[in-house]
């Protein structure tokens, strides 16, 4: 598993990027108490564990969210009969259990009444039942057996013999491709209208763990910055990121931008390092219970040149306008059309010609889900949805520019931050 709850194979754009980055070979990130650890500036001490501030989602919550997805599939017309989850977030968030995807297949199925069914493989069945918080039946499939086929029964059992089945996104193909050869009889369509529906809007007990885990990121990044020398790399960098993560018991990590590689949102496979007037981007995030933080703050090593400035303040203004646009009962797509009118009102459009990506993603359980903020996207804003808020100008050849914080839609005006604030300069990027 890595730090975001997903499979292993489900690597996060944030570490893909990271790891794929060319660096030295200094390494700074290791467990507390390590001996690679011990070489974590002094500093660093004033990173500790959150502790009892950390409140876990409880059985009862990992229910109420089951009972309100029962609820919305009788309410779509037409109908659900039912829904097939596998290992994912999804998977957590209905039932609180954390599985790795593999060719065995574990599998929640909820009714549209009753108990959810979880199949299992039999040999994992005293696991999976040590992980369930809340009473569902466990069905199990020998290693010569079809899951998918005990998955039919136990719907032909509790009455649905055909129906409208709702896949979850992340439901690799071969089972759901398996599960239409064992059941013809099911339309299986997409889970999205359920799922998505639940998940987008959070309950203040999810914001909360958020909120902590935008906190922790902008004090690690903290420390960061204060510790950047020139000649340093951006492993080594990214290194003191997680070093900074692992102090305070959190899993964390970052994708470093270094002068002009910093023009490519996602970076360069070209090597860079630190020197005089380079831009310094972080972009990186840890979890907290499983909830995600987002957050990017860019520097200047040295002083910067009045152009870098001129951008840093436009792209802030651009932030600016994006939280006054997210509002409840608005469009998805006019928030990132407030923060690129800012943008390219000041000269750097048309268009993606600078601003060369979405104004922002929603965040939670994953670091990127549903909705997004792009624009010409028709997601009605409603309270509880939580983005990334992230304008950026990019210039090639030259450097890039990226702020980003967490932002939440308000029942009643303008968006409220996740984050502890907005970037506050180049010269004290937290304040």
């Amino acid at each position: 598993m890595n730090f975001t709850g997903k499979p292993a194979h489900e690597i996060s754009r944030r570490k893909f990027l990271y790891s794929t980055a060319a660096a030295s070979t200094i390494t700074l990130a290791a467990p507390p108490g390590s001996r690679a650890d011990t070489q974590t500036p002094a500093s660093f001490s004033s990173l500790q564990p959150l502790g009892d501030r950390v409140h876990p989602i409880t059985p009862d919550e990992f229910h109420g969210r089951l009972l309100r997805a029962q609820e919305l599939m009788g309410q779509l017309n037409p109908k659900f009969d039912a829904l097939f989850i596998g290992p994912s977030t999804s998977l957590y968030y209905f039932t609180g259990i954390r599985w790795h995807l593999s060719e065995r297949l574990l599998a929640l199925i909820v009714p549209r009444s009753g108990q959810p069914i979880l199949v299992s493989p039999a040999f994992e069945e005293s696991r999976v039942r040590e992980s369930v918080r809340y009473p569902l039946e466990v069905r199990v499939w020998q290693e010569d057996e079809s899951p998918t086929k005990i998955i039919a029964g136990a719907l032909s059992d509790r009455g649905m013999r055909a129906g409208r089945v709702g896949i979850e996104e992340t439901l690799p193909f071969t089972f759901y491709d398996h599960f239409r050869a064992a059941g013809p009889a099911y339309e299986a369509v997409s889970a999205d209208p359920v799922t998505i529906a639940c998940r987008a809007q959070k309950s203040p007990h999810e914001l909360e763990l958020m909120r902590l885990a935008c906190s922790a990121t902008c004090d690690v990044f903290r420390e960061v910055f204060a510790n950047l020398s020139e000649g340093m790399s951006e492993k080594t960098i990214g290194d003191l990121v997680t070093a900074g993560f692992s102090k305070m018991n959190l899993h964390g990590e970052a994708l470093v931008l270094l002068g002009a590689a910093a023009a490519l949102p996602h970076g360069s496979k070209q090597p860079q390092k630190v020197k005089e007037g380079d831009v310094v981007l972080i972009d990186g995030g840890c979890s907290v219970d499983g909830y995600q933080s987002d957050i990017t703050r860019t520097a200047v090593f040295g002083k910067p040149s009045a152009k870098i400035q001129t951008v840093f303040e436009i792209v802030r203004k651009a932030q600016d306008a994006a939280l006054d646009a997210a509002r409840a009962k608005r469009l998805s797509g006019s928030v990132d059309d407030a923060a690129r009118s800012v943008i390219t009102g000041a000269g750097y459009g048309p268009g993606y010609k600078y601003f060369t990506h979405r104004l922002g993603h929603g965040i939670g359980l994953d670091g990127h889900e549903h909705p997004y903020l792009v624009r010409s996207s028709t997601t009605v804003l409603e309270p509880g949805m939580t983005f990334s808020n992230e304008p950026g100008i990019y210039i090639p050849g030259e450097f890039g520019l990226r702020c980003e914080d967490d932002m939440v839609i308000s029942a009643e005006g303008p968006a409220q931050l996740l984050s502890p604030r907005f970037q506050v300069s180049l010269e004290k990027p937290l304040g």
